[in-house]
């Protein structure tokens, strides 16, 4: 009797929980291109081309170890179109015993796989991803009696725990997070090296070719195409990273130059969220970097904080509230997503830049998402859940889990402050500073009030008057408060009024 193994498009690791200890004469790999995965959302072209093409890549890789994989494509005459349909089909085509899986990325995959064994009657075993550095278990023995869950804190128990960038039992350098030294602004002269670039072979072209026919219909950007669809590919774009860009990464990582997408950024969280990377590695290799004065404390750290940090805080929030997490709206935001989202058509010049970029490649640094993006999503009072689908959709590392607490928690403050201390909210200022997006743009960040005025400026008031009664007793904006307190009614009511006539421009 065989083992029927599923691995998920975002599983994509040669030891992941579920391959270990496979019997290479009896058990089946089950990997599946299902429609409901690409439809549930309407993921954007290139990410579905991405994952296709690397899940295409890893199984020919797992049969050429002698491994039995059943891989169904898209297009198959007789795909079910889901997870459940294609393990029934398997279960039926084979002798299976059990079923063997990896703890999936999203609840909605949990529930469906926990129907498994009264739906088909043999024993169905999901075991941990160990590719995380903690377990849902262990992280909700750490927020066990907090009253506050801040990440700086868990992050601290991370580095000592697995002893990253530490000096005996001290952080190296003497502090923990060097996050006030990686806020330079973008200045003349940048020499930004060029992201990894893969040319598609042959598995790559076939799958471009089924998105294009299948799925035109879908937000962004086919081609062109260069992401890293192997193991290989990926270590040589996190080796690229650490040779050519990390030493920059630090001062520049939240600096934004128009026609600059990429920036000095890693670009591997593509490959740390589907597998074809892991944690440990990306932080092991950026580790010996710094030891090796090939890039400065700043930005290594800086990058580490991201990994074993925010994103494993992040997965941690994510599993220790959902379902609930997901119909969180403390603002009772209700405004419909404007369309420029989708096509970039609007005269605000940083939300046309961030979002053509999207729609290019499936990517956007995160300052882009959470300080134009996100910022004019929050302070234009959009509805959460159109929000959620957005970012969901459009990036290509979004799963629901990273996805999630990062844009109902730190983006929209729509936990209420359960992740993040304060709403993320600021005026054309901030992207002024950041950014060169303001010389290019129809409206005058100079200008606070107005026809000609940059809408964050009066979007901002108009959002903390408005969230006054929830926002009043928050530390760490009492201080906008009082500013806003000693402005002239005139003032006030400009704000309002700049802010309606703003507002019922994007409904029509």
């Amino acid at each position: 009797m065989s083992s029927l193994r599923l691995v998920l498009a975002d599983q994509l690791t040669h030891d992941v929980t579920a391959l270990q200890g496979i019997d290479i004469n009896e058990d089946i790999v089950l990997i599946c291109e299902v429609r409901n995965e690409t439809n549930y959302v309407k993921h954007h072209k290139k990410k579905i081309a991405f994952l296709f093409s690397a899940m295409r890549h890893f199984a020919q890789e797992l049969r050429d170890k002698g491994i039995h994989v059943r891989y169904v494509k898209l297009d198959d005459e007789d795909n079910a179109g889901s997870f459940t349909g294609e393990i029934m089909r398997a279960v039926e085509a084979h002798k299976i015993s059990r079923i063997i899986s990896t703890f999936p990325g999203e609840y909605r995959v949990l529930e469906e796989m926990k129907t498994w064994q009264d739906k088909f009657g043999i024993d169905v075993e999901i075991r941990n991803d160990d590719r995380f550095l903690a377990t849902p278990e262990e992280f909700a023995n750490w927020a066990n009696g907090r009253k506050q869950l801040r990440m700086e804190y868990f992050y601290r128990d991370m580095r000592q725990s697995y002893a990253i960038l530490m000096n005996g039992d001290k952080p190296e350098g003497g502090k923990w997070n060097y996050d006030a030294e990686n806020r330079k602004p973008p200045k003349e002269g940048l020499d930004i090296p060029q992201t990894f670039m893969a040319k598609p072979d042959d598995i790559t072209r076939e799958v471009m070719d089924l998105v294009a026919t299948h799925f035109s219909d879908h937000f962004g950007d086919l081609e062109p195409f260069h992401f890293a669809v192997t193991r290989d590919q990926a270590r040589t774009a996190l080796r690229q990273f650490i040779d050519q860009r990390l030493c920059h990464f630090g001062d520049y990582q939240d600096a934004m130059i128009e026609g600059e997408a990429w920036m000095y950024h890693s670009h591997i969280s593509f490959y740390l969220n589907c597998g074809l990377l892991t944690p440990l590695e990306c932080v092991k290799a950026v580790e010996h970097a710094y030891h090796q004065g090939l890039a400065p404390l700043n930005a290594a750290e800086g990058f580490i904080r991201q990994i074993i940090g925010w994103r494993e805080y992040v997965r941690g929030i994510y599993w220790l509230k959902m379902p609930d997490y997901a119909d969180q709206n403390f603002f009772e935001a209700k405004r419909a997503l404007p369309e420029f989202y989708w096509t970039g058509d609007t005269q605000m010049n940083c939300l046309r830049q961030c979002v053509t970029e999207t729609k290019e490649n499936a990517y956007a640094h995160h300052i882009q998402r959470l300080m134009v993006l996100g910022n004019f999503a929050l302070i234009a009072g959009i509805d959460p859940k159109y929000v959620n689908e957005w970012f969901l959709i459009v990036y290509a590392d979004a799963y629901e889990w990273v996805e999630l607490p990062n844009v109902s928690g730190m983006i929209l403050f729509a936990d209420g402050g359960y992740l993040a201390s304060k709403p993320y909210a600021a005026g054309g200022s901030y992207i002024n500073k950041m950014s060169d997006y303001c010389k290019n743009c129809s409206y005058k960040v100079k200008d606070k009030n107005g026809a000609d005025a940059c809408p964050f400026n009066y979007l901002y008031w108009d959002f903390l008057a408005r969230n006054r009664d929830k926002l009043s007793n928050n530390h760490r904006i009492g201080m906008m408060y009082k500013t806003y307190d000693r402005m002239g009614e005139d003032k006030k009511h400009a704000i309002s009024q700049d802010s309606k006539t703003f507002l019922e421009s994007l409904e029509s």
